[in-house]
């Protein structure tokens, strides 16, 4: 099903063919197929697409190198699964509706020939020739941001932006779409009407006599439960992703100058790679109880041997009835149709599940049902391979030579809820949709792990893969020391997404299942802190007072602006200020005594959990790092010092860690302990030689190259080349130097 076609092959959509030619006489031709994937010798794969709803097909350009999103230490609720999953269940598709079409057609014509070249605050050189609508080089990214408010435009033409009916604005970046390689095109109202009904014009957008269908996605709940549906740029599709992780992975941190054919654009001097370790995934899948809103979960449990807990078993009477109530019964994907079915055409009377109806627990369905979901990325699928041939072509990777996929975005998640003052629970919706923290910020979030009410715990706590004490015999601080090692030396950042409120707003994964979309089409640039504080996308939260006591808002690090939705999130909608608005990105405009006891819930959890270090005494087995920062949590300063502090901060730079004597330790002690390894294999591999018995094994066993092998292992752990390549990676704990 992979067709590999050559640097000189030439599309044509419209006949749905791919052409190319060896000299004069020798052309090929090839008709495209929906069922294949077409790979250019540059690695970028294409696609057939028919739309889900139109009888129109589209050409799908998919990129070679894709992003690999990490999402480490997110508690219950907080979207690890969510990252995964394709954002193509959530939207609908309805048709577009404009208003009176002589008007509506007037106003475009406008906007079209409008000489934006004044819109500017501040002029800048060559604003003045500024590109026309219409024009093939203005992309259809920036005919959003054209319509799309910001501070860089002046007063006025903020003003003129705003008045801009909405339905217009989405009119015109659709006529973009349609005619933006011709910058003089003056018939595009030829090809667009309205439907006409009972012999007068309608409101249904028509383009060539079919009708307009617009793509709509569900980001968040009004106050009233109702879904919040939000424009999709016409050219969007979902980013097509191949899940990684889940719950449980193995990861190394290792010098990226040991690893050949990486990616040249990012230039972490450490990596981390990561393997799932899960032939099965524990899902919750929280979305299925919409019916047919989350496609694979319920295809995936109503199959045979699914291991299911906390679904409310239902009899054949229960299928009848759901089958006979036509209208909900038809919103269901067919797998559980089929299922319905079958059970009210059996014979027998037994029990069957639904992804609608989970356990009735105190008369209210449980919110915490799970199933074991088959990891399908276990083994090599299509999608799997045709990812990995787009890198090695990119990358010019021999065949030989393995692939390695390095994280390149570590995008942890909150569980986040609004107050409940009859359940005793505090708020924790604090957070705007995204956060960026800097290390000691990120990291003290890790090691509290504090996750609001969740349908896994018995309310609000700290709990995470970090906190759980029952599941692991190591002393707390050795994985602490190892995680935040692994962040200084690869210098990853770490951006949060808020699961479940912001403030009073809910939005359960709809953030969660956004982030990687948005992540996947911004430039590297857009992903760089540094470069979005500088250009205010992302804006820094500062202590503050309130009656008399001193907030410790610094502890969330930065929000994103609204700038940030004007410069990343117009590549997937329309409006993307309409997504997220002031209210959402400063939740305490909503409420400032639920934010303000939001942020103390925070701290007052930090301190709780920081203190317990000092009490069982493994405080005195942390790094540096990790030792300013338990100090910081449980008593809010180390050494006199508070954590704005220039002198802590720097504790946390690779600079520092890699000339340290304490890292400089953990690598002896790494190395010893591989020195003290292949001896002991030397050792097993001569006496194994040595006895008699085993003369008839030596060859078949290949034990005198095993020996040859660890022979060498060992002179090059005992070497100073050894020592040197260490240099990047975690070493060892002094706790475990035996």
């Amino acid at each position: 099903n992979v067709i590999y076609i050559p640097e000189f092959a030439d599309f044509d959509i419209d006949t749905a063919t791919v052409s190319w030619a060896y000299g004069k006489d020798k052309k090929h031709q090839l008709k495209l197929s929906p069922t294949k994937t077409y790979v250019h010798p540059t690695g970028h794969k294409f696609n057939l697409l028919k739309h889900p709803k139109q009888p129109l097909w589209r050409m799908v350009h998919t990129v070679a190198e894709g992003v690999f999103c990490h999402k480490p230490c997110t508690v219950s609720g907080g979207g690890k699964s969510e990252i995964s999953k394709s954002l193509q269940n959530a939207i609908q598709y309805s048709t577009f509706q404009i208003k009176d079409l002589d008007e509506d057609f007037k106003m475009a014509d406008e906007l079209i020939n409008r000489d934006y070249s004044n819109r500017w605050r501040n002029i800048r050189p060559g604003a003045l020739q500024s590109r026309s609508f219409l024009c093939p080089e203005r992309t259809l990214g920036s005919a959003v941001k054209l319509f799309t408010p910001s501070d860089q435009y002046s007063d006025e033409y903020n003003h003129f932006l705003n008045n801009i009916p909405a339905h217009i604005r989405i009119l015109i970046l659709y006529i973009k779409r349609l005619y933006r390689g011709d910058e003089n095109r003056t018939d595009w109202k030829d090809d667009i009407s309205v439907e006409i009904l009972n012999g007068r014009e309608g409101n249904t957008l028509m383009y060539k006599n079919t009708k307009v269908i617009a793509s709509y996605v569900r980001i968040g709940f009004s106050q009233k439960g109702d879904w919040l549906m939000h424009k999709l740029r016409s050219d969007y599709l979902p980013a097509h992703k191949i899940q990684m992780e889940d719950d449980i992975s193995a990861s190394i941190t290792i010098p990226a100058s040991r690893l050949s054919n990486l990616n040249p654009e990012y230039d972490n001097l450490s990596v981390k790679l990561v393997e799932n370790c899960e032939s099965h995934l524990f899902q919750r899948p929280d979305e299925a109880i919409y019916r047919g809103y989350d496609v694979d979960a319920e295809s995936d449990i109503v199959q045979k041997n699914t291991f299911l807990t906390n679904y409310e078993p239902l009899n054949k009477q229960d299928a009848v009835e759901l089958l006979e109530d036509t209208i909900n019964y038809e919103k269901y994907t067919q797998p559980v149709k089929d299922l319905i079915e079958k059970v009210v055409d059996g014979d027998k009377d037994g029990y069957f599940v639904t992804p609608s109806h989970p356990r009735i627990v105190n008369g209210a369905p449980t919110k915490n049902p799970r199933y074991l979901q088959r990891n399908i990325y276990k083994q090599e699928r299509e999608d799997t391979y045709v990812a990995e041939i787009g890198l090695r072509l990119f990358r010019q990777i021999p065949t030989e030579a393995p692939v390695h996929y390095p994280v390149n975005a570590v995008l942890p998640g909150r569980k986040n809820n609004p107050a409940d003052r009859k359940a005793g629970i505090r708020p924790l919706s604090v957070y705007n949709p995204i956060h960026y923290q800097e290390l000691p910020e990120l990291f003290m979030d890790f090691i509290c792990s504090l996750t609001g009410k969740s349908p896994s715990t018995t309310g609000a706590g700290s709990e995470g893969a970090l906190t759980k004490g029952p599941f692991n015999m190591l002393v707390a601080t050795a994985d602490l020391n190892n995680a935040l090692l692994s962040y200084i030396l690869t210098g990853y950042e770490g951006f949060s997404s808020a699961a479940g409120y912001v403030g009073e707003n809910r939005f359960d994964h709809d953030i969660s299942i956004l982030i990687p979309e948005i992540w996947a089409r911004i430039d590297m640039i857009d992903r760089d802190p540094k470069s979005l504080i500088a250009d205010a996308c992302l804006e820094k939260l500062e202590d503050f007072e309130h009656e008399g006591k001193t907030i410790l808002a610094s502890r969330l690090g930065y929000r994103i602006t609204e700038e940030f939705a004007h410069r990343c999130m117009n590549r997937l909608f329309d409006e993307p200020l309409a997504v997220f608005t002031e209210r959402m990105l400063k939740p305490e405009l909503q409420n400032i005594e639920d934010y303000v006891d939001g942020i103390n819930n925070i701290v007052e959890a930090q301190e709780k959990v920081g203190k317990t270090y000092f009490e069982d005494g493994s405080i005195e087995s942390a790094i540096p790092p990790l030792k300013i920062l338990l100090n910081i949590m449980a008593y809010g300063e180390f050494e006199g010092k508070d954590i704005s502090d220039l002198e802590l901060r720097k504790y946390f730079d690779r600079e520092y860690v890699v000339n340290s004597d304490w890292y400089k330790e953990r690598l002896e002690i790494k190395k010893a302990k591989d020195v003290a390894f292949h001896s002991k294999q030397i050792a097993a591999l001569k006496a194994f030689i040595a006895n008699p018995n085993n003369a008839s094994l030596l060859v078949k066993m290949n034990i005198e190259n095993r020996l040859t092998k660890a022979t060498n292992m060992l002179a090059y752990a005992e070497s100073t080349q050894y020592m040197k390549d260490l240099v990047g990676t975690i070493g060892a704990d002094p706790l475990f130097k035996k």
